[in-house]
Order: C-alpha cells, then sequence, then structure tokens
C-alpha cells in the first residue's frame, strides 16, 4: 500500500492566510493506469500569486502550486522511473497524474501539467529550477527586459526586491549596466541587497518612497519593476522621467484585502503627464521562449553574476506556514519547502 499526502484549501481566505484553512489529507493511491506515472515531491514552491489565483477557485481544492519531484512509476511512455520533472500537480507530497490530460486552464499553469526538468548541471540544486532557473527567474528574465527595455545608465528601482524575483531583477538591471534601488521591508534584507550589487536599497517601513528617492535617485527614474503595488507604486512612478517605463508584477500588498482592492493614489494623471508606459504581465506570455529564459539565468548563476538565496523549509506538512510567510516577511530571496 502506498499512501499520499496532499493539503486541501478548505475554504477562500478572509485575510492572511491561517493554518487552519487547510486540511492535510492522506489517501491510499491506487494502481496505476495507462499513460500515469506515480511521482514524489522534492521540492515544493510557495509564492504569493496563489492568494489571488484561488479566489478563482472553488473551495475544497487540492491547493495550487508546482513542485520539483522525481518519477517513482510510470505507465507513460514519455517519462522513466527516476526521471526529475517539474510539476504542476499543487501542494502534494505523493501523487498520481496523467500528464497527458493535466489541465492545461490551471490557475499558475504556465506550460501544462508536467515537462521533464531542464539539466542544470552538477554546480546548481533542483530547488533552483522552482527559483531562479525556474518561474520566478523568467518573470525576471523577461518581465523586466522585454518590458522596461534598460539601457546602461538608467535608474531602476524595485520593489519586494529581497523577494524571489524582485532580488533577481535587480541583479540583471545591474548585468545590463544600469544604477539599482530597491525596497525590502527590513535591515538585514536590505544589508544582503546591498551585498548583491544593489546600490542602494530601503527599508520602506522606516522612510518613505518620496523621500528616499529624492535623494537616491535625483535625476529620476527610468525603469520600475513593481511586486508590491498600492501607495508604494504611486510614489515611485511621481518620480519617473518622461518616457519612463514600468513593468507591474505583482501586487501584494492588496492580496490579503478583503472585499474590493484599497483604493490608492490615482496615477493616471502622473502617466499622462509624463506618457509613461505601464504593462502588466504574466509570466506565461514567454512559454515559447521558456528554455532561453532558463538557460541564461542559470549561465549567470553559474558564472557569479546573479546570485541566490533560498529560505528552505524543512518538511511537507510545514507547507502552510512557509506559504504565511510570504505575508509577513519570513523569506528573504524564494521560500521553498523541501519535502
Amino acid at each position: 500500500m502506498v499512501l499520499g499526502r496532499r493539503f486541501v484549501l478548505k475554504h477562500h481566505f478572509e485575510g492572511n492566510p491561517k493554518r487552519e484553512d487547510f486540511d492535510l489529507v492522506e489517501e491510499e493511491l491506487p494502481p496505476l493506469k495507462e499513460n500515469e506515472i506515480q511521482f514524489h515531491a522534492l521540492f515544493l514552491s510557495v509564492d504569493p500569486y496563489m492568494r489571488p489565483y484561488t479566489k478563482r477557485m472553488s473551495p475544497p481544492f487540492t491547493m495550487i502550486g508546482s513542485s520539483v519531484a522525481e518519477v517513482e512509476e510510470t505507465r507513460n511512455p514519455n517519462f522513466k522511473k527516476g526521471q526529475t520533472i517539474v510539476i504542476l500537480a499543487g501542494w502534494v507530497e505523493r501523487g498520481i497524474v496523467n500528464p497527458d490530460a493535466m489541465g492545461k486552464n490551471s490557475p499558475g499553469n504556465t506550460l501544462g501539467g508536467v515537462m521533464p526538468a531542464p539539466d542544470l548541471g552538477p554546480k546548481l540544486s533542483k530547488s533552483l529550477l522552482l527559483g531562479a532557473c525556474g518561474m520566478p527567474g523568467n518573470t525576471a528574465y523577461f518581465g523586466f527586459l522585454e518590458l522596461c527595455n534598460p539601457q546602461p545608465g538608467e535608474t531602476v528601482v524595485v520593489s519586494g526586491a529581497a523577494g524571489a524575483v524582485g532580488s533577481l531583477v535587480g541583479q540583471i538591471a545591474k548585468i545590463k549596466g544600469c544604477r539599482v534601488i530597491g525596497y525590502a521591508g527590513d535591515d538585514d534584507k536590505c544589508a544582503w541587497l546591498k551585498s548583491i550589487g544593489y546600490d542602494e536599497a530601503f527599508n520602506y517601513k522606516k522612510v518613505g518612497v518620496a523621500e528616499s528617492l529624492a535623494k537616491a535617485a535625483p535625476k529620476g527614474v527610468d525603469c520600475y519593476f513593481d511586486n508590491v503595488g498600492g501607495e508604494m507604486t504611486a510614489a515611485v512612478l511621481a518620480t519617473m522621467n518622461v518616457r519612463g517605463r514600468a513593468s507591474i508584477c505583482g501586487a501584494i500588498s492588496h492580496y490579503n484585502d478583503k472585499g474590493e482592492y484599497t483604493k490608492v493614489t490615482d496615477i493616471l494623471p502622473i502617466a499622462i503627464h509624463k506618457e509613461l508606459k505601464i504593462e502588466g504581465f504574466l509570466v506565461g506570455r514567454w512559454k515559447a521562449r521558456w528554455v532561453e529564459g532558463i538557460k541564461a539565468m542559470a549561465a549567470w548563476v553559474i558564472s557569479d553574476q546573479v546570485k541566490v538565496k533560498e529560505t528552505v523549509v524543512e518538511g511537507f506538512d510545514k507547507m502552510p506556514e512557509a506559504f504565511m510567510g510570504l505575508f509577513t516577511g519570513q523569506n528573504t530571496g524564494k521560500m521553498i519547502v523541501k519535502a
């Protein structure tokens, strides 16, 4: 008898996620049918996007998310026993799926249900397939380079700069010859940002955005990569130069709002007056170039041009705590659960 475990979201979140929102379900796994595989998760991802995406679904359901896993048994000719895969099976420690039938329209699904894990070589941990060499890495790579089109000498601002995506964006900007300013939620994170190349890093809980940018970017801001939204975004946009570019990746400041998003300063007059290009995106638009991004990020990590930090939580049963920690600033870099 083979047992599988998964976390089920019992109801929609009310405010911040809580442990009691989840049930840990243990169940006997049936024999494999034709084209199915049995997998065991090695590393699982928790990401801020999971919070707003669950609003589109009807509980109870297996909590959404991706993992790096190993194929334990297979009846699918495209997958071998012992193969490493990246799978969007949700918060599942061990389970059975039919890769050919997995829903390609599932929330958060970028490439379909299962993909063979790209070979990162012996120097890099497989956990990076969920971070710098996975969805967050491609979010930073394509979302920043394609939408902001940074030029040498320009000034770039990143909100949520110590997170899985923001920490990568700042380093990519430095590779492209930019001056980079980041905002994070505590002094230790700001010190870490300086250590990986950020020219300036500010604790937004201690200093105002307008005040700090007046000193750090007296000639204005050219590019803004936004993970936060809210009043911080309005304040940064107000400092941007004419025809500046803003890439809108996330709005974590709103994800736990009850009801409709909280109203903030109207940015339209700023956008019009400064002729700003402000574009939101979902990283799935670059799925045809997915491996290109992974290879580029892996090369930068191997060459030490991009430094990676992971916050690793041990144990599958700690999935809810890891997820909750995203919204209270418990992670620096990518939050990963090691099963």
